[in-house]
């Protein structure tokens, strides 16, 4: 495939980065989003980033195998911080997509999973369309009053594992009142990635965006 075609394929998909510190939900997050998307008529591909290893991304296509050909999931070794292989320098990102397009030209929606990062982390816009940023609610209520461009900027921010907020003291009606407070309008959606819970919202979030942004993805 040329430059250009590689070019015009890349404009044709909708692409979602999902970011967030350690921990957080990220992995869970796609493996829970995948199976919807599909069901929704969508053909998504996933890539991941890890800094040494390729770890999330096997975990991926074990949890999804028989709903995702493995092929369509790939691993992006940084070797640096992650920050630099999706926001600052995403050329081994943009290649990996490139690649996974040129091998599956039908896929219209791709998952970029960025490395777990800080409260600073951004996707450029050359690489993505939309970003996805998510905390948990292990990390305390706290956590959206730190602000940061994760939380404040993000396209949408999503608060996991609601399940056990009540186990590591965190009040969930503090935190989203709090998210909604450092966000203005920009969508919080709660979600418990094991159980689905609040998975089919992010879902229609992706769908909303994809037809106003994307709309030749569909």
């Amino acid at each position: 495939m040329t430059d250009t075609k590689k070019e015009e394929s890349m404009q044709n998909v909708f692409k979602v980065g999902i970011g967030g510190p350690v921990g957080s939900g990220k992995t869970a997050l796609i493996e829970a989003l995948v199976p919807i998307l599909i069901e929704r008529g969508h053909r998504p591909g996933v890539i991941t980033n890890d800094i040494y290893t390729q770890e999330d991304a096997q975990h991926v296509r074990r949890v999804l195998a028989g709903v995702l050909a493995p092929e369509r999931v790939v691993g992006v070794e940084t070797g640096a911080c992650p920050h630099t292989a999706v926001r600052d320098d995403p050329t081994m990102n943009l290649a990996a997509g490139a690649e996974l397009l040129d091998r599956f030209p039908d896929i219209n929606v791709l998952l970029y999973e960025s490395g777990g990062d800080n409260l600073t982390l951004t996707f450029s816009p050359a690489l993505t369309d939309v970003f996805v940023f998510v905390l948990d609610t292990a990390e305390g209520d706290k956590m959206p009053r730190k602000r940061g461009p994760g939380i404040t900027d993000s396209d949408l921010l999503i608060i996991n594992k609601i399940d056990i907020a009540r186990y590591v003291r965190a009040d969930l009606a503090v935190m989203e009142g709090a998210a909604h407070d450092v966000r203005g309008e920009r969508p919080v959606i709660l979600t418990d990635c094991l159980t689905g819970t609040g998975v089919p919202e992010v879902a229609d979030f992706v769908e909303e965006r994809m037809a106003v942004t994307c709309p030749s993805a569909r």
